[in-house]
């Protein structure tokens, strides 16, 4: 099972992480690839990808654990998804942490446990995660008001 971990710090009191982190809407400002989120209940939301075609591609999710600025996890909802001949599982994880500056230190994890042909190439899942993952830590810094890069 791919296991892929990144961590930033960012210039803001985890208050105001967790209050754009928790905040399904907030997506659209920085998880890479998302064009819309729709669905947000207490503990599920979908994402609405662009494709490289422009096209729509709908991913759900459940929450699974909420710790106020501590931790949020979700899952993704794969039955009867374009995902479901990849992936058997795919969770993600974020976990803050005051610096003891007045920021945050993020920590996201992406675990997913592969199906098919993708168990023989378990190198470009992580190559990929860590990534999009990146650019999710960017995209929230950028949301919160620091650097763009």
């Amino acid at each position: 099972m791919p296991r892929t971990r990144v961590a930033r710090t960012l210039p803001a009191a985890p208050a105001e992480v967790w209050k754009v982190l928790n905040d399904p809407y907030h997506q659209e400002r920085w998880w890479p690839r998302v064009r819309r989120i729709e669905g947000v209940d207490l503990d599920r939301f979908t994402q609405v990808l662009g494709t490289a075609r422009g096209k729509g591609v709908r991913a759900d999710f459940r929450i699974v654990r909420r710790e106020e600025e501590e931790l949020l996890q979700w899952e993704q909802e794969l039955e009867d998804s374009p995902f479901e001949r990849l992936l058997d599982e795919a969770v993600t994880t974020f976990t803050l942490a005051p610096d003891g500056d007045g920021g945050t230190v993020v920590s996201v994890e992406l675990a997913q446990r592969l199906r098919g042909w993708s168990r023989l190439t378990p190198f470009l899942f992580k190559g990929a995660a860590k990534r999009q993952l990146g650019e999710a830590l960017e995209g929230l810094e950028a949301a919160l008001g620091g650097p763009q890069r």
